[in-house]
């Protein structure tokens, strides 16, 4: 099992999931954070004074998917996030040992 971490744009996360969900995924947990990469914050002007904004807000997206729903989960992500512009996001792939559905106590590909 693979677990996908994707940071992308705020305004994209409907496009996302709706996305995803077109794929059979059940379940992804959604967190608001901030964050900068390439972008390096940027400045605003607020009531005549200039200040930088350092951390820009983005929506993260974990998910646990079978080894072979990946790489399509990985390609729907890029394709539904991607406006071609700086600070579109990254995805990251890490390993699942196990999974465990605590109402039932199902395992690992029976619990997603």
């Amino acid at each position: 099992m693979k677990k996908i971490t994707a940071i992308i744009k705020p305004f994209k996360l409907d496009t996302v999931r709706e996305a995803l969900t077109s794929l059979g995924i059940m379940g992804l947990t959604v967190t608001d954070v901030k964050g900068f990469g390439r972008q390096k914050g940027h400045t605003e002007l607020y009531r005549g004074a200039e200040y930088v904004v350092d951390f820009l807000p983005k929506s993260k997206i974990e998910l646990v998917v079978a080894d072979e729903q990946c790489d399509k989960c990985v390609q729907t992500i890029i394709e539904a996030a991607h406006t071609g512009k700086i600070g579109d996001g990254k995805i990251f792939i890490s390993e699942v040992s196990k999974v465990v559905r605590i109402r039932t106590q199902e395992e690992d590909e029976e619990a997603l």
